[in-house]
């Protein structure tokens, strides 16, 4: 079987795949978030932390109910890296110095997971299981629930309140990320990944070399790793290490595990809005998107130039002989288009034009289909700006899920658009002007651009992937890189629950024979058309800088 039809069979049962289970799954997680009715196991967390899990909340409350719990996440999370040599199962590793414990703990409690350490060199199986493990799942819940915040938004008419992040955040755990894990985590256990809490074994080769061989709970923080779209690896090579990523059918397991919940959750959307095809219209929007840079970076992998790319089939440095060029670009593409950031190649070493492909995904704002509940609050807000357009160029009052789209509902989508270019364009700039951060850079010139770029593209964006080649393990970049996390994740939100609870309050609007039918092709067109204008356009200049100056020379 030839390399292109392998790679073409393996797309499409994986697009099989998620086509099977985008209806039950995204069904599924609509009765979650309205159920009347709460799980004992939930009725317990309610009362250990003292919420009332049926009492309303207006924007304002929920937003601080995020917030508050971010912030006390992050602090929690920066005191245990701090304290890891006085803590049980730390495996003799010492404390984390403070700047990347604050890089750190920010990465992971905005679904980031931006790492600047080797994770079986610096982290206990504490730290590992009980912080960055439990982000995990709780950070895709916080997005989750705002995501759920914005749909009721749209669903709900004459009414402030948004429902209640508490049972929100604890129904997302318990009910959708928990048990899924659990079942994702079995299968890797059985494809050959480590699941165990074990100190380093030390082997001693058939050469006489002595080897160390670590061990921890790598295939549970595997599975929510992916499945909450957060990307830390238990180990510094993430999923390109064998204990983490064990073959071709582990890999492609990992890849539908990071997009199963972004591409069910507009079937979520669809049900909870009461049209299915409003849903429909979404995930079409997202899946043109994602499978034309799919077969983007695919095609210029095999097509990079040069003699030795050529003699073997295509651009091999960098990626698993395992894998090769296919599988690498379908798991690079899906991982930067999802916010998820976990790695099975690396980065830096894709063609200049391949990698910023790869940027230009999270440029994009991670929408397609973007992370666990933010690619699909990302989507509402170009849909937004999509139907304001749209009603400019006919004449009309720009009505969306019979909600007006006026001046304040516009406000606050251009300000969500505008957060993170500018933290992305801002940090990039200084890093570049200031004396001494270009030094961590690797490469000279247009692809030392590129690693600065992406690595602040990654963090502003919540991805969390690294170019490669850049030395970010220094006090600047630790601490720019954790305040454009921190930015890029909760600023948004501010912005997405403002509108979300703008739009609670109008009344319906009903539809007239003008009114744009935004469940058809031509709405998804419109949606993509406005993702690649609104978005792409802004990085462009910083695009020409990097990667197209590179590829073009």
């Amino acid at each position: 079987m030839s390399p292109i039809l392998a790679d073409v069979l393996q797309v499409s049962a994986l697009v099989a795949a998620l086509a099977l289970v985008h209806r039950p799954f995204g069904d599924y997680m609509a009765a979650v978030y309205t159920s009347p009715r709460h799980l004992r196991a939930e009725r317990w967390i309610h009362r250990a932390i003292g919420s009332d899990p049926d009492a309303e909340q207006r924007w304002p409350a929920y937003l601080r109910a995020v917030l508050a719990f971010s912030a006390v996440s992050t602090l929690f999370l920066y005191l245990l890296l701090r304290l890891q040599d006085r803590l049980p199962l730390s495996l003799g590793f010492r404390a984390i110095d403070p700047d990347q414990a604050f890089n750190t703990a920010a990465s992971f409690v905005t679904n980031t997971n931006w790492q600047s350490y080797a994770g079986e060199s610096a982290m206990g199986h504490l730290a590992q299981t009980g912080g960055l493990a439990v982000q995990n799942f709780v950070s895709a819940a916080v997005g989750m629930s705002v995501a759920v915040a914005l749909v009721r938004g749209f669903a709900r008419s004459r009414t402030g309140t948004l429902g209640n992040f508490w049972t929100d955040l604890v129904r997302g755990v318990v009910r959708i990320l928990l048990p899924v894990s659990v079942v994702a985590a079995v299968v890797l256990v059985a494809a050959g990944a480590v699941q165990n809490f074990a100190a380093p074994q030390e082997v001693t080769t058939l050469s006489g070399a002595v080897q160390h061989l670590p061990g921890g709970a790598v295939a549970s923080q595997e599975a929510i790793k992916n499945l909450g779209t957060n990307g830390g690896g238990f180990f510094n090579a993430n999923a390109a290490h064998p204990f983490e990523n064990p073959n071709a059918l582990s890999n492609l397991w990992e890849v539908f595990l990071l997009l199963v919940i972004p591409f069910s959750l507009p079937r979520t959307f669809g049900r909870m809005v009461g049209s299915v095809r409003q849903g429909y219209a979404v995930v079409a929007a997202m899946a043109a998107i994602w499978l034309c840079a799919v077969v983007a970076v695919t095609a210029l992998e095999y097509a990079h130039p040069g003699a030795a790319a050529q003699a073997a089939g295509g651009a091999m440095e960098g990626k698993e002989t395992r894998f090769g060029e296919g599988a690498s670009s379908l798991f690079a593409v899906s991982t930067t288009m999802t916010s998820t950031g976990a790695v099975d190649s690396a980065h830096s070493s894709y063609s200049a034009l391949g990698g910023g492909v790869l940027m230009l995904g999270m440029m994009l704002g991670e929408v397609a289909p973007g992370g666990t509940g933010s690619g699909l609050y990302g989507m509402l807000v170009i849909a937004v700006i999509a139907v304001f357009v749209a009603g400019l160029m006919v004449g009309r009052t720009p009505e969306y899920l019979g909600k007006r789209i006026g001046a304040a509902e516009m406000k606050l989508a251009a300000a969500y658009i505008l957060v993170t270019p500018a933290l992305v364009l801002c940090f990039t700039a200084a890093a570049v002007a200031l004396p001494t951060p270009p030094d961590s850079t690797l490469n000279p010139g247009p692809h030392g651009f590129s690693e600065i770029l992406y690595a602040y593209t990654s963090g502003a964006n919540n991805n969390g992937s690294a170019f490669a080649g850049l030395n970010a393990d220094t006090q600047w970049f630790n601490t720019t890189i954790g305040l454009a996390m921190l930015l890029g994740r909760f600023l948004p939100m501010v912005f997405v629950l403002a509108l979300a609870g703008s739009l609670a309050g109008q009344k319906p609007v009903p539809d007239t024979p003008g009114t744009l039918h935004t469940h058809k092709p031509l709405f998804s067109g419109l949606l993509v058309g406005a993702v690649l204008v609104v978005a792409g356009l802004t990085f462009f200049p910083a695009l020409a800088l990097g990667p197209l100056a590179e590829g073009l020379s």
